[in-house]
């Protein structure tokens, strides 16, 4: 009997200052690795600390969120940053969060790159190839990007490990691009559907495209947006329909 294994996460660590952004402390229950904001797109020094403190005491994993430097658009905004830019911002908030984590007396399991920094570089192999390059500079890491992109490609290159991520709840392009957040069709919001949708992922390796064609795809981690008004409940879904299709919930450390 074949065993199914994926990793579930949420980009969490996005409150800044006085503004609260997500439900964080109930996201952790149900996911087992946390991508943290690392101060360009949203966070702060002590937002950064307490995520990864909550995250050590529910026993999840902790990665690195790096974005373009774009707190008023949030990082999703897309900026001309050259290959270099990327690079250098991108090594310099991983090891901002490095240095939380090793005070916590905590080892940084992953980087997964943030809003329109991961999108651009899903395309363009000379930005997927600049952040795969911060990432084994700042220790060999795991990279995690769009399955399917060229985060994929790029990882290969340099021999990085990679952990290749599909969406709960958003749509999906017939090329494997996720459908624009203006869209119609950009969000999943039935829970119930989207872990069905993710089930065959995992067991099948398609997803169903925006146009009804079918997209391979073979997931080890399965994003959940943890600022949606919805989150606690599609985490708690999810999770719940994964085990009882008997997949195993695993931090990225033990698939990868």
């Amino acid at each position: 009997m074949m065993t199914y294994r994926v990793d579930l996460n949420s980009d969490l660590g996005e409150s800044f200052g006085a503004w609260k952004m997500g439900r964080d402390g109930d996201v952790l229950t149900f996911v087992s690795s946390a991508n943290v904001a690392c101060g360009f797109h949203a966070g702060d020094p002590v937002v950064m600390r307490a995520t990864v403190a909550a995250a050590k005491a529910a026993g999840v994993a902790v990665g690195a969120h790096p974005a373009y430097p774009d707190l008023v658009g949030f990082g999703r905004r897309n900026m001309a940053c050259t290959p270099d830019e990327i690079y250098a911002d991108a090594l310099y908030q991983i090891g901002a969060l490095r240095a939380f984590c090793e005070a916590a007396g905590m080892k940084l399991q992953h980087v997964k790159p943030h809003g329109a920094m991961y999108n651009s570089a899903a395309k363009k192999i000379e930005e997927a190839e600049a952040l795969a390059q911060a990432v084994k500079d700042a220790g060999g890491l795991i990279l995690m990007g769009l399955a399917g992109s060229k985060f994929d490609e790029a990882a290969a290159k340099i021999g990085l490990p990679y952990a290749a991520e599909a969406f709960a709840d958003r749509g999906y392009m017939p090329d494997g691009t996720l459908v624009p957040r203006s869209r119609e069709g950009a969000f999943v919001r039935d829970a119930e559907i989207a872990a069905a949708r993710v089930i065959r992922m995992v067991k099948e390796g398609v997803v169903e495209a925006i146009d009804g064609t079918t997209v391979k795809l073979r997931p080890h981690s399965i994003c959940l947006h943890g600022d949606s008004p919805t989150a606690v409940q599609m985490a708690q879904t999810l999770r719940s329909r994964l085990v009882e299709a008997g997949i195993e919930i695993a931090p990225l450390a033990q698939i990868v």
